[in-house]
């Protein structure tokens, strides 16, 4: 790991003003996200530093934020190709092994285990258009109603196919910022809400291929304090406040969602089940990642500026940390994450070991210039790290070892890279590079 610790040494002058606010990465401006909660006593906004890089106080270490090369600490990173034991991986045999060790510490330890008790979705499509997109598509409402009883709670998806497709297509599940009741001003005010679409939509159909959207918070509310609703509430015995230290947080419950959306996609005779992408950005790129560790179901991830958490390395530290994450979005991971601030270099795991658990799948990530709070440095360096498992497997890593110069897309490999000139979101340009990774994959 010595080669990744030291190539980052030309990266600091990608260390750019920026216009992040406060807290967690945030989605895209058109869809702001719930804010975080109140913290109590020492003031945890610091504004920024001389480049507009936010900083940020951690109360219960007293870390604030870095963004200088200089002051990142020397880190070793887990052993992806060891087992706990200590004894080397050398197959794909033992890879299967490993990986699941991984998964069992992401569960325990990160993001929790989901319940066996989680309820099942029943979906029904509710509505059809068949002249969607000027004629271009047809467009279908889906309705899962999570449980059973009056009164059930509902995941809402929308689903594009081509018009003319001869038969079941490829799809990109973009998970989305939105769902859940809609507020009471956004209703009075009868404008439409944000759809969420791709800006290469047309691309997408253009290639025969399909794409389809869900809000996130119609699986679970991004808050504090919500423990009771959503499908996490559906699960807690009378009494219960929130779930077991090991079990869920949010961000378990909306990888759940995307499971039960393949499981719809697998009766759906417009879509080829075993061709699905899955999009998010920001905490639901970190989604994106953990729900393709979890279900292999999912053929290739495109995880746009998911940081801390994420795809970038947490023992790297630059911009939001563990702690930052643990003080401000408790609810997004399992009771257990609240051991790590303060001690991220005694993790089990890190962000390259989350990346390689979609191996031999593809995996695209992306990171912005103006979003140094996210760490787009340290996504790359996941990213390479994981390429061991792509070699053991007989597919293709990154490519490179250093960071590729600005606006270069890489989508040689089995593992994709852009690090695009700008902010914390997902850009035309990153769409379109991931669409040319994707299409090695996905035909029509």
């Amino acid at each position: 790991m010595t080669l990744l610790k030291h190539s980052v040494a030309a990266a600091a002058v990608f260390s750019v003003s920026v216009a992040v606010v406060a807290g967690q990465q945030q989605p895209p401006a058109q869809t702001p996200p719930p804010a975080p909660p109140a913290v109590s006593g020492p003031k945890t906004n610091l504004g920024a530093d001389a480049n507009g890089n936010p900083l940020r106080l951690a109360v219960k270490t007293g870390h604030v934020s870095n963004y200088d090369e200089s002051k990142v600490a020397p880190y070793t990173l887990p052993e992806l190709l060891r087992f706990a034991d200590g004894s080397a991986v050398k197959s794909a045999q033992d890879w299967t092994r490993r990986r699941a060790q991984i998964v069992r510490l992401y569960e325990t330890e990160i993001y929790g285990r989901i319940p066996a008790k989680a309820p099942a979705v029943t979906w029904q499509v509710t509505e059809s258009d068949p002249a969607a997109r000027d004629g271009a598509a047809l467009r279908r409402r889906v309705v899962g109603a999570i449980g059973t009883g009056t009164g059930s709670q509902q995941i809402r998806l929308t689903v594009y196919t081509p018009a003319k497709a001869a038969g079941p297509v490829p799809v990109i599940l973009l998970v989305n910022f939105g769902g859940g009741p809609t507020p009471p001003a956004a209703a009075a005010s009868g404008k439409p809400l944000p759809s969420g679409e791709p800006p290469v939509a047309d691309a997408i159909l253009a290639r025969g291929w399909g794409y389809a959207t869900v809000g996130y918070q119609d699986i679970q509310p991004d808050r504090a304090n919500t423990f009771s609703e959503g499908v996490i509430g559906l699960t807690l015995a009378p009494g219960q406040q929130q779930p077991a230290p090991d079990e869920w947080g949010t961000i378990s419950a909306w990888s759940w969602g995307v499971s039960r959306i393949l499981d719809y996609f697998e009766g759906d005779t417009l879509v080829n089940s075993r061709q699905v992408a899955l999009f998010g950005h920001s905490r639901l790129g970190k989604t994106a990642l953990w729900a393709s560790a979890l279900d292999e179901r999912i053929a290739a991830v495109y995880s746009s500026c998911s940081g801390e958490m994420g795809a970038a390395l947490a023992r790297r530290d630059w911009g939001e940390t563990v702690d930052d994450m643990a003080q401000n979005f408790a609810w997004q991971f399992a009771g257990n994450f609240q051991k790590w601030p303060g001690k991220w270099k005694e993790m089990p795991v890190d962000a390259h070991m989350l990346i390689a658990l979609s191996a031999p799948r593809p995996v695209f990530i992306t990171g912005g210039t103006t979003d140094q709070w996210a760490d787009p440095v340290g996504e790359f360096l996941a990213t390479v790290a994981a390429g061991p498992v792509y070699r053991l497997l007989g597919r293709k890593d990154l490519g490179v070892v250093e960071l590729p110069p600005l606006d270069t897309p890489l989508t040689d490999g089995d593992l994709g890279w852009h690090y695009h000139t700008g902010g914390h979101t997902a850009t035309t340009a990153d769409w379109q590079a991931f669409l040319t990774f994707l299409g090695k994959y996905f035909k029509s």
